[in-house]
């Protein structure tokens, strides 16, 4: 390499560096979760073979949670569990106590507003759930 050209960056696509840090099981998973628009990066919509370098913000959501992470480090082959968390560095956004009580009251009802457990709620757990749902 001459002096005055600048070092390449290490890049990587989406879905391989999903896979590979850990934060989707299977490569399959993370394309899939990218094509149905569940992952950003840098707050734009990202296909699975975007590249993406250190320093990017990746915005994916898992479930009912968004998690925001920072590319801190690429590499091209699978790593263990341990050292695939140094590949990025998480920002968790900081709940009220207000949020932190509703999340877990939220725990308890599946998708379709029914309870996890058998049996009919009782009068405060539908009241808790009408509060919750907004009518």
């Amino acid at each position: 390499m001459k002096s005055g050209e600048p070092t390449p960056e290490k890049t990587s696509r989406l879905d391989k560096w999903l896979k590979i840090s850990r934060i989707c099981k299977t490569r399959a998973l993370a394309s899939r979760a990218c094509e149905e628009g569940k992952v950003k990066v840098n707050d734009k919509k990202a296909k699975p073979a975007r590249l993406i370098k250190i320093g990017d913000k990746i915005t994916i959501k898992v479930r009912n949670q968004y998690r925001t992470l920072d590319v801190a480090d690429i590499v091209y082959k699978s790593i263990s569990n341990k050292d695939a968390k140094l590949l990025y560095k998480e920002h968790t956004p900081r709940l009220p106590e207000e949020s932190k009580e509703l999340y877990e009251l939220l725990q308890e009802w599946d998708r379709e507003g029914r309870k996890k457990y058998k049996g009919r709620p009782t009068k405060k757990e539908r009241r808790d759930l009408v509060k919750i749902r907004g009518y």
